[in-house]
This record gives C-alpha cells, sequence and structure tokens, in this order.
C-alpha cells in the first residue's frame, strides 16, 4: 500500500477514473436491472439480460482493478476528516467495497443458479433447475444489497456535496481533479 502523499491535493488520474468509472456501472446496472421486465419474453428480454450480464462483469474487473490499484500504486491523501466523521467516512467506504464485492459475486452465482442465454449466442447452464428456492434467495440477496449499496453511495455523494457546499474545504475536489 502506497504511503499518505504530503500535500498532495488530487488523487492521482487513475484512481479518479476507477471511482467514476465504478459510479457510472453501479447506477446504469441498477437502472438497468429495474427495467428489464420492462421488455417483452422473448429476444428483448434476452439482450437486457444480457447487457446487464455483461456491464456487471465489466464492473467486476472494473472493481478488480480498482482494489489492486488502490492497494499497491493509487496515490493516498491525508484523512480529510478528524475524530467521528473521519470513522464514518471509513466505515461508508468499506461498507460500499465490502458490498460491492458480494453483490458482483452474487451476480456470478445468479447467472449459474438462473441459467442465462446471453445474447442468444451462447447459454449458462442452470446449477439446480428445480430448486426456485435458492434462485430467489441468490436474486433477493442480490437485488437487496445492490439497493443498500446505491443507498450508501447516495450518502457518499451526498456528503461531498456538504464538504463542496457548505464547508467549502475542497474534498470533492480531490476526486474531480488531477495534477
Amino acid at each position: 500500500m502506497q504511503p499518505v502523499t504530503p500535500g498532495a491535493a488530487h488523487y492521482d488520474r487513475r484512481t479518479i477514473w476507477l471511482h467514476w468509472l465504478t459510479a457510472g456501472l453501479v447506477v446504469s446496472q441498477w437502472v438497468g436491472a429495474h427495467v428489464i421486465d420492462w421488455f417483452p419474453r422473448g429476444p428483448l428480454r434476452v439482450d437486457a439480460r444480457s447487457v446487464h450480464i455483461t456491464l456487471g462483469l465489466a464492473l467486476l474487473a472494473v472493481f478488480a482493478a480498482r482494489v489492486v490499484w488502490r492497494a499497491t500504486q493509487g496515490r493516498r491523501l491525508p484523512a480529510a476528516d478528524r475524530g467521528a466523521l473521519h470513522v464514518v467516512a471509513k466505515a461508508t467506504h468499506w461498507a460500499m467495497y465490502a458490498l460491492l464485492a458480494v453483490i458482483l459475486v452474487l451476480g456470478v452465482f445468479n447467472v449459474w443458479v438462473r441459467g442465462d442465454s446471453i445474447f442468444n449466442a451462447f447459454t449458462v447452464p442452470a446449477y439446480d433447475p428445480a430448486n426456485k428456492a435458492l434462485r430467489a434467495w441468490v436474486q433477493d440477496w442480490h437485488a437487496t444489497l445492490a439497493t443498500v449499496v446505491l443507498g450508501l453511495a447516495g450518502i457518499h455523494a451526498g456528503a461531498a456535496l456538504v464538504h463542496r457546499y457548505l464547508w467549502h474545504d475542497g474534498v470533492l475536489a480531490r476526486m474531480t481533479a488531477s495534477r
């Protein structure tokens, strides 16, 4: 893990890009999951699910790259807050990382448990087609935790806006610009 870079005002470009790419994929995945059932059964719904699965795999790759980058080469900045606010910020970040990891694993497991056709090009066979309880359990937890992580991300974004517009302390700028 990189040491804290004293005096640095911004995260490095790769950290910033991975952050915003993760945020964009998480939001698009949540929205996409909620519109899949709007499509009629058949090829359009298969394509909508396939897009969700494909973007989920992209999110998995971005998340893995982000974790590796953060642990090895990403710029580390001094804490923006002290005391309880620092603890809450750290806990929120770790919770988002942990939940996102679990959601991604559940997403992969969901494809395997359900069995899926990917763009009608190939099929992932169902693990246990008769076990509807397992399928429902995996889908429910995947969806519930996705909503929880989106809520935490909303709190995280809200806190960034408080830093920007109420406290004027430059915290948001750390993740929006790079030298």
